[in-house]
């Protein structure tokens, strides 16, 4: 009997602290509902949408079109209301600026028709108008390229297809929301599996590919190629990529990326004999190499004690050029700016200073980013913290699309738990409810999570992803107004809850690295 006591003695010992940190969770409801309400009935989603996106335009790191939306954003920021409003400098690019000014492809013979097409950025323009027939570079090793040598001089090339597996119709929906189940599996996953968009790759034919393609590439460059044309894309829509260039360097061929449709109709012509001739035209200028800048704003605190801690929210301002960079990422700019306007226009008045930011060059490799953790937060080289480090109190980002919340990933940040089961509490009936310990990747939360401080993105149904991220279909049409709304409305609250807790949100703890002996083991 003794032991049965002290066990349950130990028992709520153990679940005390969570217990008190999810009590200690005093949500003002009534800003919560005034939140809804100025989000839901006075949103200007759409027409912040607009403006990014068809006003804009597209917005590649180190051209004049993300020059163009940095001072859009730093305009909009002041007409909100924000104090401290600047356009700062995160990192030095090296690629260079690039702007594509002209682009135009078509078969002339056995017919005409006119391709949708996109230039790889940072490869270079043809001379003039180019026509002939098309050669395509039947290779699938190293060895085939010597047949080719003195044959691709001044010519239009035809890349392979370096897909193993035929192209097979879905039948499944480009659109769709995450199902109770996905959900559930969600949330009862462990914090050693990944979330986001993730498959099964083989990346050792993957890698294979890339070096076959590496090689190609390097051929056509000595051989003297006019323009090259790949295979890149589907749903007739071209895929935005960028080339490996860095500024100064000699001007890369010049590049397409066509639909596989349309590469696939020359490449089963050509195998079948018939001779495929073309018409090209692609005109782009490089400038002089640009840095990578930040749109930031604020909302300062209040509180005399905690107004020098700062909340933070942010999405990247940087898209791919082929469409308008709706999804990818005005969305989540639009949802920030949103946010921060519900809560300006409602004269909150938060402890702690509420900062957003708008990233530079996240396409690129999270430049902006990680640019502002070197600059206020952490010393890239010793890893020391600087004094901003201790003053930031949670940062939470959108970058999954336009689709609507579902709930937050945690980053395995297991202390957070109680505190966003809380805040999530007013929002069951939005549909989003589920935390999940799983790391998601490839975004601007990451430079803030990797030197351990709570820094999160939000899950959210995927919105024809396959079809509208890094593609000419990015537009505004890819935008889910209404779930759009619905963010704005989940981040405002968010970062009010943030911004008046007693004490910072928790980061993770500290761990010791074991010694290199322990790592190896198995």
């Amino acid at each position: 009997m003794k032991l049965k006591k002290i066990s349950v003695v130990f028992l709520l010992l153990g679940i005390l602290p969570l217990w008190l940190m999810s009590q200690n969770e005093n949500i003002d409801l009534s800003m919560i509902y005034k939140i809804k309400q100025e989000g839901l009935r006075n949103s200007s989603i759409e027409d912040l949408a607009f403006w990014l996106t068809d006003f804009v335009g597209p917005r590649l790191t180190g051209s004049t079109g993300i020059n163009r939306g940095n001072e859009w954003a730093k305009k909009k920021m002041e007409e909100l209301g924000f104090q401290n409003v600047r356009i700062e400098i995160a990192r030095e690019f090296t690629r260079g600026g690039w702007d594509n000014l002209k682009t135009y492809a078509a078969i002339t013979s056995p017919y005409y028709t006119n391709f949708s097409c996109n230039p790889v950025a940072w490869t270079g323009s043809t001379n003039g108008l180019v026509k002939g027939e098309v050669v395509l570079m039947d290779v699938k090793t190293e060895a085939d390229l010597e047949k080719y040598k003195g044959k691709v001089s001044g010519k239009i090339v035809l890349m392979p297809t370096m897909a193993t597996t035929p192209n097979e119709i879905s039948f499944e929906p480009l659109a769709s929301r995450l199902t109770d189940a996905q959900l559930k599996d969600l949330s009862m996953a462990s914090s050693s599996t990944q979330g986001g968009r993730r498959g099964n790759y083989d990346f050792a034919t993957m890698r294979a590919q890339r070096e076959l393609r590496t090689k190609i590439s390097e051929f056509l460059v000595s051989e003297g190629a006019s323009v090259i044309l790949n295979n890149s894309g589907t749903y007739n829509i071209p895929r935005s990529t960028g080339a490996n260039y860095t500024a100064g360097e000699k001007e890369p061929i010049a590049e397409l990326n066509l639909p596989f449709e349309d590469h696939g109709r020359m490449e089963r012509l050509i195998r079948h004999n018939v001779p495929v001739e073309m018409e090209v035209e692609i005109k782009n200028k490089f400038f002089e190499s640009p840095s990578v800048y930040n749109v930031i704003g604020e909302i300062p605190g209040t509180d005399k004690l905690l107004k020098n801690e700062v909340v933070m929210v942010g999405a990247h301002i940087d898209s791919w050029h082929g469409g308008t960079g709706a999804a990818d990422d005005a969305s989540g700019c639009v949802v920030m700016l949103e946010a921060l306007r519900i809560l300006k226009n409602l004269d909150v008045a938060p402890k702690r200073t509420i900062r957003i930011a708008l990233w530079g060059g996240e396409e690129q490799g999270l430049y902006g980013s990680r640019g502002y953790v070197e600059k206020y937060l952490v010393d890239p080289k010793t890893k020391e913290h600087k004094p901003d480090f201790d003053k930031f109190a949670g940062y939470f980002n959108m970058d999954n699309g336009s689709g609507k919340y579902r709930g937050i990933y945690l980053q395995e940040n297991e202390l957070d738990r109680p505190i966003f089961e809380e805040w999530l509490k007013p929002f069951v009936d939005m549909g989003a409810s589920t935390i999940t310990m799983r790391n998601t990747g490839g975004t601007d939360h990451l430079s803030f999570n990797s030197e351990g401080l709570p820094a999160f993105q939000f899950i959210q149904d995927e919105i024809e992803y396959g079809r509208g991220y890094h593609t000419t279909m990015d537009t505004y049409e890819r935008l889910s107004i209404a779930d759009l709304k619905q963010n704005a409305v989940i981040t405002a609250s968010f970062v009010y809850n943030a911004a008046m807790r007693n004490v910072k949100l928790p980061g993770k703890p500290f761990m010791k690295p074991l010694p290199e002996t322990e790592r190896r083991r198995p």
